[in-house]
């Protein structure tokens, strides 16, 4: 039989393993793999295979060698072969069309923050699953336990992404964001100048959750009004339950608590604004945050809001999640051209343009 490619094989698990909210362990056993045999002449790959001796390589150990040997022979590994027999259900037909509609994210992170993979990675895994762009969100300075980009830091990263963007295939791109600190008097935690130069700015509130009713809603009207802020970020902040796979920083901290309950603001006055200023207000995909909740995206439907539907991907596996929002907004009644990122990658950016 004609040899697979095992490395492809390697990552595609890891994929797998990232979407289904498996533990990070499992997830970086095989893309440690697939790194260091990706840096390995194949016939030396395959020598190895032969001999026995791929779990002398760092970062190989026994059942992602039994994956590389099956791979080799032509087989499908059967540690990929289960994982995509017991893939998720459906979508229905509603949020179907809705992820169908979708041509990109508007809200992920790379390993320049708190993400687990390079920006590289995240980008051909956005590639693979369709989509025309990625809009890159690295967290800003103020989250210092997230690795947030400093100016200079940020600055860096906009002349890689061009550099990176020069070599993905044609007809995709990186377009250049931030998700920024929404801070205690509702300015954002980035220079002016910079946040005029990226192409989506996602703002969110990490900190003071539990302020009271009229403090958040005072601190979340001002960022509105900020002419810099285009897609409002998991607006409630709450967590329905503990963080999945493939993050680090914060969310791998043992104290974590499991659950957070919403930040209270008055829902009418932000989605009011939302439509007033042309903000979109985020439908977060991540498992654990299902923010906002049903009955505010209903809320922010009446208010003639825009929306975001994004993954908040902090590893390439988890890019896939977009149809955990889609089956919400799909609930929701939420159509289409509200959506800002079914749109091409030229209008969503003149869009952002426009706002400034």
């Amino acid at each position: 039989m004609t040899a697979r490619d095992p490395v492809a094989d390697l990552r595609r698990i890891a994929f797998l393993l990232e979407r289904a909210n498996e533990a990070t362990y499992r997830v970086r056993a095989f893309r440690s793999a697939a790194k260091t045999l990706a840096g390995l002449a194949a016939p030396e790959v395959a020598e190895r295979a032969r001999t026995g001796k791929l779990t002398e390589l760092t970062g190989v150990g026994d059942v992602t060698a039994r994956c590389v040997v099956e791979s080799l022979a032509g087989e499908e590994p059967v540690y990929l072969r289960r994982l995509v027999a017991t893939e998720g259900t459906d979508l229905d037909a509603a949020a179907t069309a809705l992820r169908t509609a979708l041509r990109g994210d508007c809200h992920t992170h790379s390993d320049w923050s708190d993400g687990g993979s390079p920006i590289e990675e995240m980008a051909l895994a956005a590639v693979e699953l369709g989509h025309e762009y990625l809009v890159l969100t690295d967290h800003s300075p103020r989250l210092k336990v997230a690795r947030g980009l400093t100016a200079d830091r940020l600055r860096a990263q906009l002349d890689h992404v061009a550099a990176v963007n020069d070599a993905l295939p044609k007809g995709f791109r990186i377009l250049t964001g931030i998700e920024v600190d929404i801070l205690a008097d509702g300015s954002l935690d980035q220079d002016e100048e910079l946040l005029a130069r990226l192409d989506v700015v996602v703002g969110s509130v990490h900190s003071g959750l539990n302020d009271d009713r009229a403090k958040m809603t005072r601190r979340m009207l001002a960022a509105i009004a900020n002419p810099h802020l285009d897609i409002l970020g998991h607006c409630t902040g709450r967590m329905v339950s503990s963080r999945p796979a493939g993050v680090k920083g914060p969310g791998d901290r043992a104290h974590r608590p499991r659950t957070r309950a919403e930040s209270d603001f008055d829902a009418d006055a932000v989605f009011a604004a939302c439509a007033e200023h042309g903000v979109a207000v985020e439908i977060n995909s991540r498992p654990e945050r299902q923010d906002p909740p049903k009955r505010l995206i209903r809320r922010a439907l009446e208010a003639g809001c825009r929306f975001a539907i994004n993954t908040d991907a902090h590893a390439p596996g988890q890019l896939d999640w977009q149809r955990f929002g889609c089956e919400r907004a799909a609930l929701c009644g939420v159509p289409a051209d509200r959506v800002v990122n079914t749109w091409k990658a030229e209008r969503l950016v003149r869009w952002a343009a426009t706002r400034r």
